[in-house]
């Protein structure tokens, strides 16, 4: 088990840049020192990014879970994966069309596995573009800072842009399609409900 910690700590020594040109580096070393023919390696780690209120202009800070996956064989080299799971807010639609005023919106969490294609390279920032795919087809926005005229403008927002689970999961396949670099995905969002006691939960799977 030594020479796990030995190689992390080599690479580390180095200046470890978790990227996959040098996790596939780290990957195929570590098969050949181990005389594997099959390796796997995961990180996964939060990500945090600064987010403003739309009023405001107050920044914080608001994060995801992030996933980097690599497969390797000596026969067909590697096969890289990334995820994602971020926060979103969703508004029923059902809430909206039966009541007289209001409707019930709630905290949805979206997760995206998508397949990567030999087109990807680092120069991309994946993480921000599975970002953009999940929170522009919320409801709304999570902020970490909103003063009150930040409020109103991301509950009407939120009220305006109705979405279940399934419109969620369906908008941001669209998005994820259109993408040269990935080959394949899934696509799930997980809505805590507010008023129901159960979660609501829809998944996509497409391969192009």
């Amino acid at each position: 088990m030594s020479r796990f910690v030995e190689q992390l700590e080599q690479y580390r020594r180095q200046g470890f840049i978790l990227d996959f040109s040098t996790l596939h580096d780290f990957v195929k070393t570590l098969s050949e020192r181990l005389e594997q023919k099959d390796t796997q390696l995961q990180v996964e780690f939060p990500w945090f990014y600064e987010r403003k209120g739309p009023s405001s202009d107050l920044t914080g800070l608001n994060h995801t879970q992030a996933k980097m996956k690599i497969n390797y064989t000596q026969e067909h080299g590697f096969k890289d994966e990334v995820s994602l799971t971020c926060g979103i807010t969703t508004l029923c639609p059902c809430s909206k069309e039966i009541s007289e005023y209001s409707a019930h919106n709630q905290r949805g969490y979206v997760t995206m596995n998508a397949q990567l294609s030999s087109d990807y390279s680092d120069d991309i920032d994946w993480k921000q573009v599975l970002l953009h795919a999940a929170e522009s087809n919320a409801s709304a926005y999570i902020h970490p800072i909103l003063k009150r005229p930040d409020e109103k403008i991301v509950t009407e927002q939120a009220y305006e842009n109705p979405r279940f689970v399934e419109d969620i999961v369906r908008l941001v396949a669209a998005d994820l399609y259109e993408i040269e670099w990935i080959k394949g995905f899934d696509v799930e969002c997980r809505n805590e409900e507010s008023i129901h006691l159960h979660d609501a939960i829809a998944l996509l799977s497409i391969k192009k």
